[in-house]
């Protein structure tokens, strides 16, 4: 026969707090996951990281925009298959953080261009073979790309570079030393261009 009391001190317990499981391992050994995101508070604010199998598809600044607005372009133009993993951020997200505090100069991370094709891709894979510490034009990145007197075009791309940072769109000036534009506004351009300068650290 059941002990009344007992029974009602097993109810009135309450149900412990259980470790969610870890549905990002599971979605991707089902072949259900395309796109893993996860976000980073770095100095310079909050970042949404995404990568795929090939490797690192964006880097967005969430004060610039919001994070579902960003989440729902990925699912438009690559996948819906998108699931907040960030154990599959770690190395991104490690090699920013080191970058940060000045411990890094170059990163290490494959890159899935898809967000990007023809001359601004150019661009861009131009741009990400400016070394630490060194700066451009944009009428040299738009050589670089085939196209000398496309600067105004060079700028457009930049300005839509999907992964800034880790492409250093911030490396690229005007043929004067102006600074440009910049996506994360020219603030972040400027503690960009201090850190690779050896001026400042972030982190």
């Amino acid at each position: 026969m059941t002990d009344a009391g007992h029974l009602e001190r097993e109810l009135a317990d309450p149900i412990p707090d259980l470790p969610l499981p870890d549905l990002s391992a599971a979605a991707s050994a089902a072949g259900l996951l395309d796109i893993a995101y996860a976000k980073l508070d770095s100095p310079l604010g909050a970042l949404l990281l995404a990568r795929t199998a090939r490797g690192l598809l964006r880097v967005a600044y969430l004060d610039s925009s919001d994070e579902d607005e960003v989440l729902a372009r990925l699912a438009a133009r690559v996948s819906p298959r998108i699931l907040a993993a960030p154990r599959d951020l770690d190395q991104p997200r490690r090699e920013l953080e080191e970058y940060f505090a000045g411990r890094r100069s170059s990163f290490e991370l494959p890159i899935d261009w898809r967000l990007t094709r023809g001359f601004s891709r150019r661009v861009l894979e131009a741009t990400a073979l400016i070394p630490y510490g060194s700066v451009s034009t944009y009428r040299n990145v738009a050589g670089e790309a085939g196209s000398p007197r496309a600067s105004r075009a060079a700028g457009n791309a930049l300005g839509s570079n999907p992964m800034p940072i880790v492409v250093p769109c911030h490396r690229v000036l005007h043929t004067g030393g102006g600074l440009g534009g910049y996506t994360g506004g020219l603030e972040r351009k400027r503690l960009l261009l201090a850190i690779e300068s050896g001026q400042q650290t972030l982190a």
